[in-house]
């Protein structure tokens, strides 16, 4: 599990404890959250830690902050997430997603230019693989990887497919709590994610590699975005 591979900071610690009260409606969706000096006192922190957990809440679309009046809960995830993923790997989830977009997106830049005829099959082959388990309804964790790391291959750039390997597992972990709530929403969140696999797809097939990086930075945003899908502002 994620939460085992480090000592969560402090700053996850309050980012944490501070979604457990939004899940649980302690802070209501367009409530206002207590000033920084008060949640400060109460998660017993200094202010800077609470600004940089909040920091990552408006990061992730769950607090928005007003100037001159504070912050307000705009989002309330799905309770779901917490039947897949322990609160405290939450942050970890996060983070991961955010490394993948800058890394994912260069690696698809990179196969654009430099991908072959064998390139492109080793793709189509993992993507058709990932198809038929949606088609399925199964979780497909590991077509999805496969699919990625073939991308990563791609790029002819060994590094990129290292990094990609070395972290299979906590990828891994995502691509699952993301399936997970994906299974458990409309057909067309199912058929949204595929889509967006295709266009990176086309971008590379295509030899576009600023379109390849847009998509595939694009495709793991809103996977991270999805993952805190639930009650918001109309």
């Amino acid at each position: 599990m994620l939460s085992e591979t480090r000592r969560p900071s402090l700053a996850d610690q309050v980012y944490d404890q501070l979604l457990a009260k939004i899940l649980e409606e302690e802070y209501p969706v367009h409530s206002r959250l207590p000033a920084e000096e008060l949640l400060a006192q109460t998660f017993g922190v200094s202010r800077p830690i609470v600004r940089a957990a909040l920091s990552r809440l408006r990061d992730d679309g769950i607090v928005q902050s007003r100037r001159g009046s504070g912050s307000y809960v705009l989002r309330r995830p799905d309770r779901q997430l917490i039947s897949f993923v322990p609160l405290d790997s939450v942050s970890d989830v996060q983070r991961c997603y955010e490394f993948r977009i800058d890394v994912e997106g260069a690696a698809a830049a990179w196969a654009a230019r430099r991908r072959d005829d064998e390139d492109l099959a080793a793709m189509d082959q993992a993507y058709r693989e990932m198809e038929q388990t949606y088609a399925q309804n199964a979780l497909g964790v590991e077509a999805d990887q496969k699919l990625h790391l073939a991308i990563a291959r791609a790029s002819k750039n060994p590094f990129f497919a290292s990094v990609l390997e070395s972290l299979g597992e906590q990828i891994g972990f995502g691509v699952k709590l993301s399936r997970s709530l994906t299974l458990l929403d409309t057909p067309g969140r199912q058929d949204l994610v595929l889509a967006e696999h295709r266009a990176v797809l086309e971008a590379i097939r295509l030899q576009q590699p600023e379109v390849a990086a847009a998509t595939m930075r694009h495709h793991i945003t809103a996977a991270k975005d999805r993952m805190f899908v639930g009650t918001q502002d109309p």
